[in-house]
């Protein structure tokens, strides 16, 4: 006779230098929608960057909450912003996780860019280990962006890496409403 088995939370993250990484966490996110799970999306980085997503996901109230703490791109051509602007965000951000994780309201919390928050410099491995434990066995955590720690890769239940093995910018197309942003 099978047993039922308990649901644990698990550890996914979603990495690598291909494209992906954020639509493939908004798919899981529409998913646990239809299981009527509450969902909290925060977004480390992205800041003032206006994406398709984010009108999006006010289509899915009230299961979807979310928050967007960067404060944009950090070190690109339009950033004016101080580094240390960018770090305050990302510590705010830090703060929201690790309040939104313990609340125990939601059963997916996704983290978004958060391994690119921590290859800047932005968020350190002590306070991605704080996020991490502020959770129980029955969350599920996802973490998105290029360039994930080899620790958490070790620690994480799943791991997608998204490889780019060709993108439309190598022949100068460029970025498409509705497809990139």
């Amino acid at each position: 006779m099978a047993r039922k088995q308990e649901r644990i939370g698990l550890l996914l993250v979603y990495t690598g230098g291909g494209k992906g990484k954020t639509t493939a966490a908004l798919g899981m996110c529409v998913r646990a929608v239809g299981y009527n799970w509450s969902i909290c999306l925060i977004q480390f980085i992205k800041g003032s960057w206006k994406y398709g997503e984010l009108e999006g996901l006010k289509r899915l109230k009230p299961n979807v909450e979310l928050h967007v703490v960067g404060e944009g791109f950090v070190g690109i051509e339009d950033d004016t912003k101080d580094f240390e602007e960018h770090r305050k965000a990302a510590q705010e951000g830090v703060q929201l996780s690790i309040k939104k994780i313990e609340s125990g309201e939601f059963q997916l919390v996704i983290l978004d860019e958060l391994n690119v928050a921590q290859t800047l410099g932005l968020v350190t491995r002590e306070e991605m280990e704080k996020i991490l434990a502020a959770g129980d066995e029955t969350q599920n955590l996802l973490i998105t962006g290029r360039g994930a720690p080899e620790w958490l890769i070790e620690r994480a239940d799943l791991v997608t890496e998204m490889r780019e093995v060709k993108h439309p910018y190598q022949k100068g197309i460029s970025a498409k409403k509705g497809i990139d942003f």
